[in-house]
């Protein structure tokens, strides 16, 4: 088994589940991920939780790519944060059966007040008869790759060594929620997405790509507070208008991979002209490779 968070799926992270794999094909044992709802600092330092590169269901459809026979996800609530490392890891030997080996980073540590890490699981191997593998970081660049540095490349814009880092095109997730119509009054209909809790790039209007009912949609993403629409509710908006998408796609999930950062987002002098700047944005669209 391989035990995470997994928030990206990163380089790090495909690594780790790879040795598991191979482990189990050795073994003819079943390769398991094990992964959590949510950050582990939601519960226990919800001060210092980051913001998700991905969405939970966006995490467990990539981790489905790998090629592990199964994940199992666990509910990440108070009560299970008071778990020890060996608690946890004696319950998944209980109701798992016999674990032939643990993927894990090296640095990895879990369990109740950090009580568990790579040595920890070494001694319970030698007890409970599994082979632990803490597996060194991979390196990008010279640098660690890190969901905590995928974040950071997201804050500043750099989506490019983002999408190096993850081993596949940085794309935002999130369920399709009600908006204002405002987008629709000026010609341009747009799908809002809920990413709260996301880590999210900067304001702006970029090009995407989505898929919708196995269609490919070009898609023109606005980030930002719409400043020329005054709109009653100041909250950060994520937007996507569809070129040429015709339907409903409210309580769907939309996964947007996004691409180039067009402009920013700016305050024009009435609708009219947002309309006509925006009427650009879709044909420059229209026009990439």
């Amino acid at each position: 088994m391989a035990i995470g968070v997994f928030d990206g799926v990163h380089l790090g992270h495909q690594q780790i589940i790879r040795q598991t794999i191979s482990d189990a094909r050795q073994h003819e044992s079943l390769a398991l991920i094990v992964t959590f709802d949510r950050h582990p600092s939601a519960i226990v330092a919800p001060d210092r939780q980051p913001r998700l590169i991905y969405s939970l269901p966006q995490k467990l459809r990539t981790l489905a790519t790998l090629g592990a026979d199964a994940t199992l996800v666990f509910p990440f609530d108070k009560e299970f944060s008071r778990q020890t490392g060996a608690d946890f890891i004696h319950l998944l030997a209980h109701d798992l059966g016999q674990i032939q080996s643990i993927c894990v980073g090296a640095n990895f540590v879990f369990g109740y007040k950090r009580s568990g890490n790579v040595e920890l699981l070494k001694n319970l191997g030698k007890r409970l008869e599994f082979n632990v593998h803490g597996l060194a970081a991979v390196a990008l660049d010279g640098k660690v790759v890190s969901s905590t540095r995928i974040r950071e490349c997201l804050r500043l814009g750099d989506l490019d060594a983002a999408s190096q880092m993850l081993g596949r095109p940085y794309a935002m997730c999130g369920r399709i929620v009600e908006g204002d119509r405002l987008g629709r009054q000026i010609g341009f209909p747009t799908a809002n997405l809920d990413v709260t809790g996301l880590n999210i790039p900067p304001n702006g209007v970029y090009a995407g790509l989505t898929r919708v009912h196995d269609v490919t949609y070009r898609v023109a993403l606005n980030i930002g507070h719409r400043p020329t629409l005054n709109s009653p509710v100041q909250a950060l908006r994520v937007e996507a208008h569809l070129l040429d998408f015709k339907g409903d796609l409210y309580g769907e999930e939309l996964e947007i991979e996004v691409g180039d950062r067009l402009r920013e987002e700016r305050k024009f002098a009435s609708p009219a002209q947002l309309k006509e700047q925006i009427a650009k944005d879709v044909q420059s669209i229209r026009t990439k490779a």
